[in-house]
């Protein structure tokens, strides 16, 4: 499970997203896939539905979609806009 810490801050768009983080006063632009993981993430998906839905939504294959999720778990992580829990 991830979450995403309280300084974190962001608003979605039909384009992608904005994330800002306030505790280190960056800002980040994400495209419409990268928008649509932190969604999920925020809701509380898991990684293997989180795959599913892009796979489903970006018709892109399973093992493409799992890649992606995956590198871009560990870049949110890499920038502090997610922590692992539980």
């Amino acid at each position: 499970m991830y979450r995403v810490p309280e300084s974190v801050r962001s608003t979605h768009g039909q384009d992608g997203a904005v994330v800002l983080d306030i505790r280190q006063g960056q800002m980040f632009n994400l495209n419409a896939v990268g928008s649509r993981i932190l969604e999920l993430l925020t809701t509380g998906a898991t990684e293997p539905a989180i795959v599913d839905e892009i796979s489903s939504t970006f018709q892109v294959s399973r093992e493409i979609a799992a890649g992606d999720v995956e590198e871009f778990i560990e870049s949110l992580k890499h920038h502090h806009l997610l922590e692992s829990c539980g």
